[in-house]
């Protein structure tokens, strides 16, 4: 349609710069320039065939043409000869332009959608490439996305170089895009990723291809002469009938592939169950430092009560954030975010200082325990911070103590063990907090020089009902006493819960049985009252 619109429009300026050439007098006065307009169009709209092939039929139109109209004067062959040639080079030349401009911009957009060093088409391609796709696609079919990342590439990179990682990159693309049937094409999504785009396709289509790829994935591929075997993580969103576009496809793809991580699963499918970061919530955490200044935070405190006795023996320290509104904000909204963020360090450092300046003015209530991130391990400057802080308390600095996770310590178990060796010199206790659910060995036990255990609180919830959970709980109480280590239950809601921790022998218990976690002050007003109804129940009359 456009050629033929192009071919009609050039075909109507040559008839009237003809007519016009005629009408005015003939080709002797200076209208047949006019026909150099045609020319130039037909050199921009088909390059250099098109300007010759204009200049010629424009070139033979005016040979024509009479030199004077009113005379019927015949042009001499010489002078329609120059003229020819004329509209030949102008045609000539404007569309050898054209076409050189034309080859250069082309040129410009092939580089730009290419990434350098492995040759795929990168984001740029991707996005265009999704929008054509979108506009072409089926009746009653879908256009689907997926987000491959080789989880294992930074570990080649670092072993055998940034070539080996291209080559990687290369091989697996070249393996997804010919496992899809047709074909697709592999885009470089970022250094660990790939993007396919699948078209024609019904969503539940995005399923089994993801556990096609999973498989190619699980085959070993060679590197640089070194077989290699990789881990595939994959997100995958389809864009309806009606709606979508580049960005949202995207978009969704990348949550979704970021849920298969937090899930170790190797695929998952978006779902609008996964937009958990709102606005609202990025919002928070960029008023963190702010509230932190402000005074916004504040610590409280929940009792952790000796089973032997009944009495409190301590207590853990646990932030919790007062908004403006006077309301507290739950530190599941904020403090997942903070951990993997600088702002872990003023955090914690204020967690440390509040819960130092309670241990100062409290006697005779144990211990009180913070938690600590992975992040804090090997933050020389928050040791030190702790350190100083320790010092002030004298001969008090027993009654601190930190609760680390399992999981802080699967990454570098020898740098773990120092940096809690470290803290046991400055005095401070150090307990594994949620035993059982992260590192599930109990031989790492051996080698860390810590305090005591915390069971999970998934331990503790089928108690009552469930032999096999009692049993497991005995074996992991033991294995606590085994290593001198002081046993704490967590997630204690219930009588029968904390009868049964008592019969096991759990040195400790915490839990909304007992009290959930109060300001300084309601606490100290808690543990009066406990200790008076611990007096009267034992009290004979």
């Amino acid at each position: 349609m456009k050629h033929v619109r192009n071919v009609g429009v050039l075909g109507v300026l040559l008839m009237l710069g003809s007519l016009v050439v005629y009408f005015t007098g003939g080709t002797a006065y200076a209208y047949p320039y006019l026909m150099m307009i045609p020319v130039l169009l037909g050199a921009a709209w088909y390059l250099l065939p098109g300007g010759l092939i204009v200049a010629l039929v424009a070139g033979m139109l005016m040979a024509f043409m009479p030199l004077h109209v009113d005379a019927g004067t015949a042009q001499s062959s010489a002078n329609w000869l120059m003229r020819a040639v004329m509209f030949l080079l102008l045609g000539g030349v404007a569309g050898w332009l054209f076409q050189s401009r034309r080859q250069a911009t082309e040129e410009r957009i092939a580089v730009a959608r290419v990434d350098p060093r492995s040759g795929f088409p990168n984001m740029v391609a991707l996005e265009e490439d999704l929008l054509e796709s979108l506009r072409h696609r089926k009746e009653g079919k879908s256009v689907g996305l997926m987000l491959v990342r080789i989880t294992d590439i930074t570990d080649v990179m670092e072993a055998m170089g940034m070539d080996a990682s291209d080559e990687l990159i290369l091989a697996m693309g070249e393996r997804l895009r010919h496992a899809i049937r047709g074909g697709a094409t592999a885009y470089r999504f970022s250094n660990a990723e790939l993007a396919l785009i699948v078209s024609d396709i019904v969503p539940d289509d995005l399923t089994r291809i993801a556990g096609r790829l999973t498989e190619i994935g699980e085959e070993s591929l060679q590197i640089q002469q070194v077989p290699i075997r990789v881990q595939l993580v994959m997100g995958s969103s389809v864009a309806s009938e009606e709606e979508g576009s580049p960005e949202t496809l995207i978009h969704e793809a990348r949550i979704a592939m970021f849920a298969a991580i937090e899930r170790r699963l190797s695929h998952s499918r978006y779902s609008p169950a996964f937009q958990r970061r709102t606005v609202h919530a990025i919002q928070l955490i960029a008023r963190v430092r702010k509230g932190l200044a402000e005074g916004e935070f504040e610590l409280h405190y929940q009792p952790k009560i000796r089973l032997a006795d009944g009495r409190v023996c301590g207590c853990e320290g646990l932030i919790r954030w007062r908004g403006s509104d006077g309301g507290l904000i739950p530190p599941g909204m904020f403090m997942p975010k903070v951990e993997s963020t600088t702002l872990i360090s003023p955090v914690t450092r204020f967690v440390v200082e509040q819960a130092c300046r309670f241990a100062e003015h409290e006697t005779g209530q144990g211990e009180v325990s913070i938690n600590l991130s992975v992040h804090n391990l090997y933050d020389e400057e928050l040791l030190q911070v702790i350190r100083k802080l320790v010092e002030r308390l004298g001969s008090r600095a027993h009654t601190l103590e930190v609760e680390i996770t399992e999981s802080a310590l699967i990454g570098d178990l020898e740098a773990a063990r120092q940096a809690i060796q470290r803290m046991r010199d400055f005095g401070v206790g150090v307990s594994i907090d949620d035993f059982g659910t992260g590192f599930a060995s109990f031989e790492y036990l051996r080698h860390l020089p810590i305090t005591g255990l915390k069971i999970d609180r998934a331990f503790v919830v089928g108690l009552e009902e469930d032999k096999r959970a009692r049993d497991l709980m005995a074996c992991m109480i033991n294995v606590g006493h085994a290593l001198e280590l002081v046993v704490t239950a967590e997630g204690v809601e219930t009588a029968g819960q904390h009868e049964c921790l008592r019969e096991l022998g759990c040195d400790q218990a915490q839990g909304f049985y007992f009290s959930p976690a109060l300001p300084a002050s309601e606490y100290r007003e808690w543990c009066q009252g406990y200790a008076a109804r611990q007096r009267l129940s034992l009290d004979p009359s």
